[in-house]
């Protein structure tokens, strides 16, 4: 909502908005744009007699605004109704899918088309580091019809969540893509997907909007995917990963990941990558695929990668003291935090990782996920588990019982404070403290910073 607030100024509008306890990157974004954020939903904003209320799905029916928008007949849409409308009618739509990767693969895909030159418009859910923003319109056609003055290229996160309270399909039925990528499927948003077959058909349903010109970019190892291609695909296909495609063959890892590029058995190139892990490896694979539809040569997209920045908090390195480094990571699904987990493992090898995790989601908070979250967290040296006391991030479930399975190395917490203490104080130096969360986290990073500058004094004689 922050990238569709900036896209809509962009436009032209005169742009507000409101949310509780906003937090960084997207915060500082829209403070950077000199679009208020006006904190909570009180009533009265319908004083503003706005032209359109543009409605985020995390609104529900008894919230105060969304009432008094109602009973006064407001006129209201969701965002991707109006990302449809008025910013990717005219477009050639490169939309990217998947339970995980959206984010990256797209910022990937938007500084691929960059570097070829097509200045592509995107919106993306994270802050791209090669363009420190979530979203821009793009090049600059003439503006006609109210519709989007900005590129014919438009790279969008194609998010499988549903649309508003009162448009329960999923956001991305709204995007009809000409190239739509399937990173992977799986099991996620327990609140509103009773079984991953019911997220299979949402998929779907993107599979039927995208034209019999337009092209499907699939992870073919995914049994998933390939149950929702096997109800039907009407577009041309190519697939990626082991046996697809394209295929990443001769790879080293380490720190980056080197590898040779084979597209139908015939080798484009070599790609040192700088972000590590086999889930980088195939984000870049889609990335690539994704933009040869589009007219840029795999050689072009390979030398783009070579210097992709990557995304704020993906890994991002948020703090070094006194030995000990901070990184902030928006994993929060149990196959997310593994793969996060084993792709700093191999950047730093021995030495040791302090898991910090946030249950946050409301499939966390359901315990849709708990059986797995021991084994997805096994890797870390030390494990930190929080979730709130009270208020709406409850969990439904005992958290100290779930990570059990892990002995003496997980510790659970439900006040902030405690964790932070307990944190800074099992610090070693040459530690890599990773926190995990799709939220603010109560500025946890921030707090852990704080306490560790204070310990540095004896960290530095303990180094």
């Amino acid at each position: 909502m922050a990238g569709l607030a900036q896209l809509a100024q962009a436009l032209g509008h005169r742009v507000t908005g409101c949310d509780t306890q906003a937090y960084p990157p997207m915060s500082e974004q829209l403070r950077a744009a000199g679009i208020e954020v006006i904190e909570g939903y009180d009533a009265a904003q319908v004083k503003l007699e706005a032209d359109l209320f543009v409605i985020g799905n995390a609104l529900s029916r008894g919230n105060s605004l969304l009432e008094a928008i109602l009973d006064r007949g407001a006129p209201f849409t969701s965002g991707p109704q109006w990302v449809s409308e008025h910013l990717l009618r005219g477009c050639w739509v490169l939309a990217v899918a998947g339970t995980h990767g959206k984010t990256t693969t797209a910022a990937m895909l938007a500084a691929i088309l960059e570097h070829a030159g097509m200045q592509p418009g995107f919106l993306i859910g994270g802050v791209p580091l090669d363009f420190g923003v979530s979203a821009r319109l793009g090049g600059s056609p003439a503006t006609t019809g109210g519709v989007n003055p900005g590129s014919n290229f438009f790279v969008i996160e194609a998010d499988e969540y549903d649309t508003a309270f009162f448009d329960k399909r999923s956001k991305f039925v709204h995007y009809f893509p000409r190239t739509a990528v399937l990173n992977n499927l799986e099991y996620d948003h327990a609140d509103i997907f009773p079984d991953l077959a019911a997220i299979e058909s949402q998929f779907h349903v993107l599979v039927r909007c995208v034209p019999a010109l337009g092209r499907l970019i699939v992870n073919g190892n995914d049994a998933a995917l390939a149950r929702v291609l096997a109800r039907g695909c009407w577009s041309e296909r190519e697939s990626f990963d082991a046996g697809g495609d394209w295929q990443a063959v001769n790879v080293i890892e380490g720190k980056q990941h080197l590898f040779d590029v084979v597209f139908q058995g015939r080798s484009i190139g070599r790609l040192q990558l700088p972000q590590a892990g086999t889930h980088n490896r195939s984000n870049a694979l889609a990335a690539i695929a994704a933009a040869r539809h589009v007219g840029v040569p795999p050689a072009v997209a390979i030398a783009a990668l070579e210097t992709f920045r990557g995304v704020k908090r993906r890994l991002e390195l948020r703090g070094e003291l006194a030995g000990v480094a901070l990184y902030d990571d928006f994993a929060h699904h149990p196959t997310a935090i593994a793969t996060t987990i084993a792709g700093l493992r191999r950047k730093v090898g021995t030495q040791r990782i302090l898991a910090v995790l946030e249950l946050r989601t409301n499939t966390m908070k359901l315990g849709s996920m708990k059986a797995q979250l021991p084994a997805s967290l096994a890797a870390a040296d030390l494990i930190f588990g929080y979730a709130a006391a009270s208020g709406k991030g409850v969990i439904e479930w005992n958290l100290a019982q779930v990570l059990a399975p892990l002995g003496d190395l997980a510790h659970s917490f439900y006040d902030l404070a405690a964790l932070v203490r307990s944190v800074a104080a099992a610090a070693r130096p040459g530690d890599h403290l990773l926190v995990m969360s799709n939220g603010g986290f109560g500025g946890v990073h921030d707090k852990l910073l704080v306490a560790l500058a204070a310990l540095a004094p004896a960290l530095n004689a303990a180094a």
